[in-house]
């Protein structure tokens, strides 16, 4: 496994601002709402600028979780808009939003947060309807006295929800002066409307329309608890009434049980990103109480195993991975973790027979293919680490622990150039430019010069000697004396 609530609130709306503000600029002023094409173009930006301020999460099994269950919601639909992007912001705020061009959003901790996939799924089609119907542009519409560099102001309000939070945000940046709030966040019939769209949708693609109401009250109850308002409420005002709303609706329309899950795993993927917090000890402590509750539940016992190893608490880690293998013997995912855990105790004849199991399992899963090799390393069969390190490579698993693996094995089979070729680029994904370049210009000589690998490393070597590009010059208007470099 990848082993990687608000000040949320007010650290969203400082994130996507500063996301946002770039957006004032390109685009020319304007009363009237924006085209499909100006609308994708928009939400390309928004997503390019997320990405580039690695607010994107990289987990890609997580990110490929939600898009299939976007997928299963937009299927039974026959007219939409956009192409319809789906990613998972590193965030432990529990929120969502969709932006232009039919780019929706959800949070990390919104995900931790929902009791199922359904749960998840009525978010997701909720804001499937706020793209659908255009709302943002509706409220570009509406605001006749914007001008360009208002508009992300606009956005940042329409993607936080409104409110004094995104209105101070908007503030902050300077453009929305002589704007009304009311711009900044969805009418009552907005909402009215994506709730009444999203539980069709939510209900047309099989999952339980009740769901909707079910996570609704999941976060008045985290309210109260907690004493934290999640920012999912801010950004989507009159949750009461909206309450009342969707239930008259279940009662009335989707009298018709749907189910709890179609996409499958979802407990998984919580630990997942449960993996992801900072501060692991709140985790620990929700696997121990879903114990107490069941001491049966293997998703919780799989969880509480991968935490507590994570904190470097080996010897309960191995009892707990262990009681989950008891229930679940042939589960890929804790054999491959059962592997891991006790490869990191240095038992590794015991790692890799849990983690051959698991390969035969499921050959595909990068981890268990890379464990696998180091343990393979570890018992002297350098052959077949050096096959699973080189599988662990073509499939795309970019982890530098495979390079020294692979630099390592080579060394053994007596490959000085292969060996000293990957130390090189171990060092280089490490940042240490001067190891790098002795390992590379070390293997340089043992291949013949016109070679594709010989080309490569004096192409590596290059690149590493380039002196580094110092950050442009900007005007500082403050100090009109002087000028910064920008960071």
């Amino acid at each position: 496994m990848t082993h990687r609530r608000k000040k949320a609130c007010q650290a969203c709306v400082a994130f996507l601002v500063a996301a946002l503000v770039f957006l004032s600029a390109p685009l020319p002023a304007r009363a009237a709402g924006l085209t499909i094409e100006e609308e994708k173009k928009l939400g390309r930006e928004i997503y390019e600028k997320l990405e580039k301020a690695n607010a994107l999460s990289k987990n890609q099994k997580v990110v490929d979780y939600v898009r299939k269950i976007g997928a299963q919601i937009l299927v039974r639909q026959q007219r939409v808009p956009f192409d319809f992007t789906f990613n998972v912001i590193n965030s432990s705020a529990i929120n969502a939003f969709a932006t232009p061009g039919g780019y929706i959003y959800i949070f990390r901790g919104l995900i931790t947060l929902a009791e199922n996939e359904s749960e998840l799924a009525s978010v997701m089609a909720h804001e499937i309807a706020h793209a659908n119907a255009r709302h943002i542009n509706a409220m570009i519409e509406k605001s006749q006295k914007l001008n360009a560099a208002a508009l992300a102001g606009v956005i940042a309000g329409a993607l936080l929800g409104g409110g004094s939070g995104a209105a101070g945000a908007a503030v902050a940046m300077g453009t929305m002066a002589g704007v009304q709030t009311m711009s900044l966040q969805y009418s009552r019939e907005n909402e009215e409307e994506a709730d009444r769209y999203g539980m069709g949708y939510l209900a047309a693609a099989g999952y339980d329309p009740k769901s909707m109401v079910d996570f609704m009250r999941l976060m008045r109850r985290h309210e109260f608890y907690s004493n934290l308002v999640p920012s999912y409420f801010l950004t989507h005002p009159g949750t009461s009434d909206r309450i009342r709303y969707l239930d008259n609706l279940l009662e009335a329309r989707y009298t018709a049980k749907g189910k709890e899950s179609i996409v499958g795993g979802f407990r998984r993927i919580q630990i997942e990103m449960l993996m992801e917090e900072r501060n692991l000890e709140p985790v620990q402590a929700r696997f121990r109480d879903e114990l107490k509750k069941n001491p049966s539940d293997v998703n919780a016992l799989y969880g509480l195993a991968v935490v507590q190893a994570k904190m470097g608490q080996t010897r309960e880690a191995d009892a707990n991975i262990r009681a989950a293998l008891r229930l679940a013997p042939e589960d890929p995912e804790i054999l491959r973790d059962a592997g891991i855990i006790v490869y990191l105790a240095g038992d590794y004849p015991e790692a890799a027979r849990f983690l051959r199991k698991a390969y035969q399992l499921n050959d595909a899963d990068e981890e268990t293919v890379l464990y696998l090799g180091k343990a393979y390393e570890q018992a002297g069969d350098y052959f077949t680490a050096l096959e699973l390190y080189r599988k662990a490579l073509s499939m795309g698993m970019a982890d530098d622990q495979i390079c020294y693996g692979l630099a390592t094995a080579y060394g053994q089979l007596n490959n000085p150039g292969e060996s000293h070729y990957w130390f090189g680029t171990y060092f280089k994904k490490k940042k240490k430019k001067d190891s790098a370049l002795f390992h590379y210009r070390a293997a340089l000589g043992q291949f013949p010069s016109d070679s594709d690998r010989a080309r490569e490393i004096r192409q590596e070597i290059e690149t590493l000697q380039k002196p580094a590009e110092k950050p442009p010059v900007q005007y500082d208007p403050r100090n009109p004396g002087r000028s910064r470099r920008v960071p």
